[in-house]
């Protein structure tokens, strides 16, 4: 058994390995073939497309494998008794809800078939759609598994696969009461560390099964929005930051901010605030986990208190989010309507802007005050810092000429900031090794991105239930009744979004917010750029939102600290953001003069 599961994985990996890289390489040949003016690859964009469903499902069987699928993780409040059954609780739940998603999943595959659609060079439609069911049927699998190492827990998790089984045999009547019971088990589920795509997939499976939707409608959502035209540059500019951090260009990059701002008052904070926004957008998490432990060492040294490092750390974790190419910018101009990504990132820059100065000027002064030291000005040490790392000080004039340029479509700049990243730290700075380094960090890309995708996918799933259900028309009556006011609507959603950001990742937040939250906004005469840069400086401030934003767990995990030391570092850069978010909302102009000006 254990040869069979080590197979299973070695191949999941080689896969995983194959499908981002040709991802990677696809649009870039495209690209050069019709600049060229040759024929390029037949299909290439739909392949490239079809590859992201494999680097999603596949990526959320290795996740599963590593325990690492992403969740609230609130159980870590919990008695050290309550442990063992509260994991058999949640590995048995999710064991539920994914097997019911791979048997969806397996009848969107038989309707494909039977479409008898083609994609291209003769590949069936349904082909590559078999990854959905089988990547469920892993995650199903792997959940009993990890339900604890004796067989009676693991069978324990196994009983819960009756329910979706007892559930197919209920009738339609019924379906109020199922409601009444299901989802308050699986909100009790999320609370205690359900994985955040099981609580979400498993209420739309709910929800649509008590409508008599066929539960095939989760999966086939999922399918046209990750084989989208835009979306597969998610995993492509993911993969491009984990290549800059492994190969060392936040070393090189740190070394330049620190030359040219060390010598000012509070400068290594400036430097801090500035190299975390650089990296935001390869990940929030990867921000505070990779350089977390180069900058807080170099804070301390230079005389400021810990506590302050640790929350500077924490609140700078996510101040590029507004920046390109940034992820969640990326998700939202994808799935809202009448937002373009060019006009959202520019609308979003001066914001973005404004949040990096508020914290730069609070480590200022907190430099000033403990008397923090300060490195001397050397021209010779500047120039050499700049000279080492020209390379990656070039890849922000890379991604912005893809995404503006016109050179190239998102996908493809994706795929050239890819390997132009891989060109740099493989063989100019040579601190990256095809060999022994790349299927590592392709492997931990495809491994994050799983996560984050399998979410949006049956994310999609519940906004179409809000959809037919016509919740979003309801909403906006009710508001239109009851309230009058544009400032009062958006001292509610800053509220809604706060709490929604606190506990809801910012991709499925996305997904599910946004077509609530625009029709309202329209009503109102909200500038629909200024809407999604409020809706995304929001979810930025919700990663430090207590009781369990992303940043205050990850930095929990990364310097070993409680939360509770977590929470009261990070206070002061909370209310600081909660400003600047207070400003970009009431203060459109700060959102919408750049892109009037531009003419966007």
């Amino acid at each position: 058994m254990t040869k069979v599961g080590g197979l299973l994985t070695g191949s999941e990996k080689a896969l995983a390995i194959g499908a981002i890289s040709v991802m990677s390489l696809l649009p870039v040949v495209e690209m050069v073939a019709r600049l060229l003016g040759l024929t390029g690859i037949p299909g290439s964009v739909v392949f490239v497309q079809q590859l992201t469903l494999w680097v999603a499902f596949l990526g959320a069987a290795l996740a599963a494998s590593g325990d690492r699928l992403l969740s609230l993780s609130a159980n870590t409040f919990l008695p050290e008794k309550w442990a063992g059954p509260v994991r058999v609780f949640g590995c048995g739940l999710t064991a539920a809800i994914a097997a019911s998603l791979c048997w969806a999943s397996y009848q969107f595959v038989v309707s494909e078939r039977t479409g008898g659609k083609m994609l291209a060079l003769g590949v069936p439609s349904w082909a590559p759609a078999v990854v959905m069911p089988v990547g469920f049927l892993l995650v199903a699998i792997r959940a009993i598994r990890a339900a604890g190492p004796k067989t009676v827990h693991r069978l324990y998790a196994a009983l819960f696969l009756l329910v979706p089984l007892a559930l197919a045999f209920t009738p339609q009547p019924q379906g109020s009461l199922v409601l009444w019971i299901g989802i308050p088990v699986i909100v009790a589920g999320a609370v205690l560390g359900l994985p955040i795509f099981a609580t979400l997939g498993g209420i739309a499976l709910l929800l649509l099964w008590s409508v008599g939707q066929p539960a095939a409608t989760v999966p086939d959502n999922a399918y046209s929005l990750m084989s989208s035209e835009v979306l597969p540059s998610l995993p492509l500019y993911t993969l491009a930051g984990y290549l800059l951090v492994e190969g060392g260009a936040s070393v090189r990059l740190l070394r330049v901010y620190t030359a040219l701002f060390g010598w000012l008052p509070g400068g290594l904070t400036i430097t801090t605030a500035v190299g975390c926004a650089i990296f935001t957008w390869a990940g929030s998490g990867v921000t505070i986990v990779s350089m977390g432990g180069l900058l807080l060492p170099m804070l301390v040294k230079a005389r400021y208190p810990e506590r302050f490092s640790i929350g500077l750390i924490n609140g700078s974790g996510s101040l590029g989010l507004l920046f390109p190419p940034s992820l969640p910018v990326i998700l939202y101009a994808v799935y809202a309507k009448n937002v373009h990504i060019d006009a959202l990132f520019v609308g979003g820059f001066v914001p973005g802007l404004l949040m990096v100065s508020m914290v730069s000027a609070w480590g200022v002064l907190q430099g000033m005050r403990c008397g923090a030291e300060r490195s001397k000005f050397s021209f010779v040490e500047a120039r050499k810092a700049l000279w080492d790392a020209k390379w990656e000080l070039a890849v922000p004039v890379i991604v912005l000429a893809g995404l503006f340029g016109g050179i190239g479509t998102m996908v493809e700049a994706g795929a050239i900031t890819v390997v132009y990243c891989f060109i740099v730290e493989c063989f100019v700075a040579r601190g990256f090794s095809l060999r022994n380094d790349f299927p590592r960090v392709a492997l931990e890309c495809v491994t994050v991105m799983g996560g984050v995708l399998l979410i949006i996918g049956v994310a999609k799933g519940l906004t179409y239930y809000l959809s037919i259900m016509d919740v979003p028309a309801t909403l906006t009556n009710w508001v239109q009744v009851h309230i009058h006011s544009k400032y009062v609507f958006l001292i509610l959603l800053n509220l809604v979004l706060l709490v929604k950001g606190s506990f809801m990742d910012v991709f499925s937040a996305i997904i599910i917010m946004v077509p609530l939250i625009q029709p309202i906004a329209a009503r109102f005469g909200i500038n629909p750029v200024q809407m999604g840069v409020i809706f995304l400086a929001n979810l930025e401030l919700g990663y430090l939102t207590p009781p369990i934003g992303m940043n205050l767990c990850l930095s929990a995990y990364r310097f070993r600290k409680p939360l509770t030391t977590i929470y009261r570092a990070t206070l002061p850069f909370y209310l600081i953001l909660l400003v600047g978010v207070l400003l970009i909302t009431y203060v459109p102009q700060l959102t919408t003069w750049p892109v009037e000006w531009l003419g966007f």
